[in-house]
């Protein structure tokens, strides 16, 4: 029910073990992986994901003025706060009926590009890679750290180090060379988002109808000098994941299978087209092709949709395993969308938000994530979309739409070809990200640096296209409006992590209904009605171990890099609880896990 694969015959009698990491801070509050783990078979059998803690923007944002949501909104989370404000702008400006200038669209996009460059690279760099750096595979995996100082780093070229046990020094923590580079990047990226967007992480000047920042030659020339001053570290930083990476699929045969799940991946769009978007929901479906990171659902690896009204239709949130009562009794906010479709009762835009406080019961409820799911309606299922952690589902969408054509990137349908000109030591480069073969743990990580490097090109052509409105004198940034009295709005965005939605229900010019949805509840959900479990949920369990240690010093170093390949939000907050691991069960039957799965 709950596993994809199914297990091989000849195993040993299971030597089980209950391990759990609680808390894992994320940004809907204090997360657990509860696992149990056969160290006699190497592999994790079951896994549970749990949220503790209730937030409720969904209740409190009823009655308020619509547009305030933005400012309200970005509070959601510490770290990508401005990814909710623009996705909340998006759905006013649809309820609204407002299209902000062109040179606002460029502004917001710059503000987006620089906060997907600091936030991946932070992550990456300074939390991803302490699971992949020296001190952790010494204490983890000495075998394979030995094999790593005699293995030659094949793209030293370009990153300068001489084996892949060098590249994992340089990222120990507060001591290795691109560790403590990682941190000045971000400080020279936050820069650049605060010229477009005034503060980090809660913007200031963005607003519906346009922004508030005042275009001046200096704020566009401003970002350029500060992002040609890391385009180098980009480029690097994609040639030392590639070798590391590639290395330890070398060096551990089988780890592909480390968080790997079946490719169902889901992304909403980042990036809109000054040129083409409208906000009109009739039109969602132009606009949102023509965004430059192209929305799309990958189902078994073929594109099942890049129509973000299908995508908005499909929208099912359930319960399951979760500690709220049902809506599906109450009257509905929408019965019919805009076009004349019918609007499901679980869809956001009719969700009502009743928590139910209970024992954690991991037989019935055992969290306060609710389960989103996407109706399919060519096969019925409901799908457990998760985001590749955000990159890894908007390079496949994107690749396989072949939609983006531009100066500095082109989707080719199999692959995307990034352009980063000449910086300061290294020249004009063209980096290539090939669909991979799964969708797991390193491939989730390794399209990481590739779409900093997305966000890097990007950029250059928006500034480009925005200084070319400042010289010929379109410095307009925003557009009046009025609330209505009655109105819906969505809004399909990209969060740092992955899809981002917010749907607005507006009565009387207040907020009737309000639901975002960012990237974790999809990837942390617990197992839903039908009982489907949430992606981290289905990635971890049925994983191999390859870790060298026992229970009584496991550091659970594969799971970590699994949970972690989804990004989720401040997991340096993750602690392990196990002392030395209670024993369950040791079971003598070669076909254990027949009923356990």
């Amino acid at each position: 029910m709950t596993t994809t694969e199914s297990r091989p015959t000849d195993r040993k009698p299971a030597q089980l073990v209950d391990m759990s990491w609680d808390p894992i801070t994320r940004i809907i509050g204090n997360l657990g992986i509860y696992t149990k783990i056969d160290f006699a078979n190497r592999e994790v059998v079951e896994c549970h994901s749990t949220s503790s803690l209730f937030r409720g923007y969904s209740v409190f944002m009823k009655g308020k003025d619509p547009r305030d949501a933005g400012f309200i909104t970005s509070r959601i989370c510490g770290i990508c706060g401005d990814n909710h404000t623009t996705c909340s702008n998006y759905a006013q400006q649809m309820a609204y009926g407002v299209k902000p200038p062109k040179l606002a669209e460029h502004i917001t996009n710059l503000g987006e590009a620089a906060e997907y460059i600091f936030d991946h690279t932070i992550f990456q760099d300074n939390l991803v890679f302490v699971d992949f750096c020296e001190a952790m595979v010494k204490a983890t995996n000495p075998g394979v750290l030995a094999r790593a100082e005699r293995t030659d780093a094949p793209r030293g070229d370009i990153h300068g180090y001489r084996t892949i046990a060098e590249i994992m020094k340089a990222f120990n923590p507060f001591e290795g060379e691109v560790y403590k580079e990682a941190l000045k990047v971000s400080r020279i990226t936050r820069e650049m988002f605060c010229l477009m967007e005034g503060r980090h992480v809660h913007p200031s000047t963005l607003y519906p109808g346009g922004v508030g920042t005042m275009p001046q030659p200096n704020t566009f020339t401003d970002y350029l000098s500060r992002l040609m001053r890391v385009i180098d570290f980009i480029k690097k930083a994609v040639a030392m994941n590639d070798d590391v990476f590639d290395f330890f699929y070398e060096a551990l045969p089988g780890y592909e299978e480390v968080g790997k799940r079946r490719i169902l991946l889901g992304c909403w769009g980042a990036f809109q087209n000054p040129d083409v978007v409208d906000y009109r929901y009739a039109t969602m479906n132009e606009w949102g092709r023509a965004m430059y990171v192209t929305p799309g659902i990958i189902v078994d690896g073929q594109l099942v949709t890049n129509n973000l009204i299908d995508i908005n239709l499909g929208l099912r949130i359930m319960l399951g395993s979760s500690f709220y009562e049902d809506w599906v009794n109450e009257e509905p906010f929408v019965t019919h969308d805009p076009l004349g479709n019918p609007v499901d009762m679980r869809h956001p835009w009719n969700q009502t938000t009743v928590p139910v406080p209970q024992k954690r019961d991991f037989e019935g409820n055992y969290s306060w994530v609710m389960s989103p799911r996407w109706y399919h309606p060519g096969t019925g299922e409901h799908l457990a979309l998760d985001t590749g952690g955000g990159p890894l589902a908007r390079l496949w969408s994107t690749a396989l739409s072949g939609l983006v054509d531009t100066p500095y990137v082109k989707a080719s349908g199999g692959s995307i070809r990034i352009t980063l000109p000449r910086g300061e030591k290294l020249p004009e480069t063209t980096l290539e990200w090939r669909i991979p073969k799964w969708s797991n743990t390193l491939e989730r990580d390794r399209a990481r640096p590739y779409f900093i490097a997305y966000a890097a090109a990007m950029a250059l052509q928006f500034l480009e296209e925005a200084m070319g409105m400042m010289r010929s004198g379109d410095t307009k940034v925003y557009e009046n409006f009025e609330v209505p009295d009655e109105s819906i709005g969505c809004g399909f965005h990209e969060a740092v992590r992955g899809v981002l939605s917010h749907h607005l229900v507006i009565r009387d010019k207040k907020i009737a209904n309000y639901h975002p949805y960012p990237p974790t509840p999809w990837n942390a959900s617990p197992r839903d009605i039908y009982g489907t479990p949430g992606p981290y949920e289905d990635a971890v369990q049925g994983q191999p171990i390859f870790e060298e240690n026992g229970p009584d010093d496991f550091k659970g170093v594969d799971i970590m890099r699994t949970v972690r390949s989804f990004d989720p939000c401040l997991p340096c907050g993750v602690h392990m609880y196990m002392g030395k691991g209670k024993t369950l069960t040791t079971v003598h039957s070669p076909t254990y896990g027949a009923n356990h799965g």
